[in-house]
């Protein structure tokens, strides 16, 4: 019966790596223990297989064009983001845009079971993002923009100049070198932000899509990157789980 059991494992998974890829990848991990501090303190969702991701992209970054992340929540992302900047010594600028709202919240009603309003969570949230970075950051601060991905690159077109969450004015617009795409994840927003994204970022710029594994289950993520793959116009360069692609 012993004898059986590696055969019946074998036979599970060939029939579910299929349907269900991302049970059976175990993306590389390059965590090290400055990463995990920051890990640690700063709320967050994040797959770890994206460091390795954030690393490659920010050392072969193509110049020093500007580098952008579409969602900023709690700012662990952009914290690791400026983490591995730093590290290369990359004086690119690194810009974020957030507006915490968030998918089908009613700014004014009351959050089920929590006597807060979303608008209270948005302004809750808001402020620790402010926290964490100038926690984590304070040496090179990050521009944060408080608008909706859309809103953002309407103003990117436009060279616009604003004032970001920590009140500094910062000119947008130009080319890109790397967008790390982590918004609305239906496939009209996140298709709207490839589309944007891909009109500034240079020859030789970079995408990470947040979620985007195989069989992710944000399914126009996954329909997103078979378009992107299709178009011949990027190459994959990562897929640790999550899709890293070079423009050609």
């Amino acid at each position: 019966m012993g004898g059986l059991k590696p055969v019946i494992k074998a036979a599970i998974k060939t029939v579910l790596k299929p349907l269900y890829p991302q049970l059976f990848y175990r993306p590389i991990d390059i965590s090290n223990p400055s990463v995990n501090w920051i890990i640690y303190a700063n709320a967050g969702m994040l797959a770890r297989g994206n460091l390795y991701c954030f690393d490659y992209a920010i050392k072969n970054l193509p110049s020093e064009a500007p580098m952008i992340e579409i969602g900023s929540f709690a700012g662990l992302s952009t914290n690791l983001l400026n983490f591995y900047r730093r590290n290369y010594k990359k004086k690119n600028r690194l810009i974020t845009c957030d507006k915490w709202e968030f998918q089908g919240a009613d700014r004014e009603k009351q959050m089920q079971g929590l006597p807060l309003s979303h608008l209270d969570y948005q302004a809750f949230l808001k402020d620790t993002y402010k926290r964490n970075i100038q926690m984590f950051s304070s040496d090179d601060l990050p521009y944060t923009v408080e608008m909706l991905s859309d809103e953002f690159f309407v103003a990117w077109k436009q060279n616009k100049s604003t004032t970001d969450v920590f009140e500094r004015s910062i000119q947008l617009g130009g080319p890109i070198s790397f967008c790390y795409i982590d918004g609305n994840h239906d496939y009209d927003f996140a298709s709207r932000d490839f589309a944007n994204c891909d009109q500034f970022l240079e020859k030789g710029g970079f995408i990470l899509f947040d979620d985007s594994a195989d069989g992710t289950i944000f399914e126009g993520l996954g329909k997103l990157m078979n378009e992107v793959k299709a178009s011949n116009r990027y190459e994959l360069v990562i897929k640790n789980p999550n899709y890293l692609f070079r423009k050609k």
